[in-house]
């Protein structure tokens, strides 16, 4: 079966590292399985995340930030994401369109409604079966951002040198988003061991694949139940 697990979560959380982490263990396993990441995963969603994460782009807007993100993601979707569902393939992306409502709705205050209705054509409504919050405080997030710049790791983009309150904003958007929908989101504490969160994905991932193929048509009803049309907010 086909399965889409997207890791989302504030700056320095560790998204990067669980993606991998998972990654490697569902290929181990025999599973076919992707992994790419958002801004990205294709010629021409690389380009844009160059521009969108250039510190020097400082006077960028948020709306144009949003269509930007967008506009990666949608060719993301179309080029590499369907036809891995259409193969049957595990899906794992670093960040995906919850990332544009906590950013650009939550943290810059872009109105939520047309947000939806962006990402829905963006996306093509496409909904990952399992969003993985990694949650922890803003200030442990950028410090581990900044010591990575430090010792030669990772990148401090244009999104890491906003205000404390900015990021405030996003991480509480994402805890709200994971209150409203608890079915496909699992939250977790990311100031635990390495091990000890790749030990929790795993299991979580693991019950998804023993289920049936048809648990992406059932996860849409139930959300239409609840009156949860949307997935992201």
């Amino acid at each position: 079966m086909s399965l889409f697990v997207t890791f989302e979560g504030p700056e320095g959380s560790g998204k990067s590292t669980q993606t991998a982490l998972l990654y490697e263990a569902l290929q181990q396993q025999g599973i076919p399985t992707i992994c790419t990441r958002e801004p990205g995963g294709t010629t021409i969603g690389e380009q844009i995340r160059t521009i969108l994460h250039d510190v020097k782009n400082v006077s960028m807007r948020p709306e144009t930030e949003m269509l930007l993100y967008s506009a990666a993601r949608a060719q993301l979707v179309g080029q590499v994401i369907l036809p891995a569902m259409k193969r049957g393939e595990v899906i794992i992306s670093d960040r995906y369109a919850a990332s544009t409502v906590a950013y650009q709705g939550y943290g810059h205050g872009l109105d939520l409604k047309r947000l939806r209705v962006i990402t829905g054509l963006a996306t093509g409504e496409l909904r990952p079966d399992l969003v993985i919050c990694l949650d922890l405080d803003i200030e442990t997030g950028l410090r581990r951002k900044l010591y990575d710049r430090q010792e030669g790791r990772g990148e401090w983009n244009r999104m890491d040198q906003l205000e404390i309150a900015f990021h405030r904003r996003v991480r509480q958007g994402y805890l709200e988003m994971a209150q409203e929908d608890p079915d496909h989101w699992l939250v977790i504490d990311a100031t635990q061991p390495i091990g000890v969160i790749h030990s929790i994905v795993r299991q979580r991932v693991a019950l998804l694949l023993e289920q049936s193929p048809r648990c992406r048509a059932r996860s849409s009803r139930k959300r239409l139940e609840r009156g949860h049309g949307d997935p992201w907010i």
